[in-house]
């Protein structure tokens, strides 16, 4: 069984940094694609950054220029560095793999990572 596993979520003060990492486990494939998604209080779910394996790289607009997506040297593994954070940035964030064949029409989620920016 496939399971996506986030750390690095906290507490900081706005300004200030944190690294996200997600670890795939029970993976017999490597993913092409992986991203990370956040969700705030009253919020939909919105993706924040992807990357796939060849190393293509994609932003929301709000975190252009601040958080940089990358890929493991480890099978399976993405960071979200996270930089000059705000206290709009405040989420739960989740890290997001879809199926290699499949694509989206299976995808995988991890359970989820909570970051807090205070002001």
């Amino acid at each position: 069984q496939v399971q996506l596993v986030e750390s690095g979520g906290g507490l900081v003060q706005a300004g200030g940094s944190l690294r996200l990492s997600c670890a795939a486990s029970g993976s017999i494939f490597s993913f092409n694609a992986m991203g990370w998604y956040r969700q705030a209080p009253g919020k939909q779910r919105e993706l924040v950054a992807s990357i796939t394996s060849g190393g293509s790289t994609n932003y929301a607009d709000s975190v252009k220029g601040r958080f940089t997506i990358s890929r493991g040297n480890a099978k399976n593994t993405v960071y979200l560095q996270m930089n000059s954070l705000k206290p709009d940035d405040t989420a739960v964030y989740y890290c997001n793999a879809p199926h290699p064949l499949l694509g989206y029409a299976l995808e995988y989620w991890g359970k989820g990572t909570l970051v807090t920016v205070s002001s």
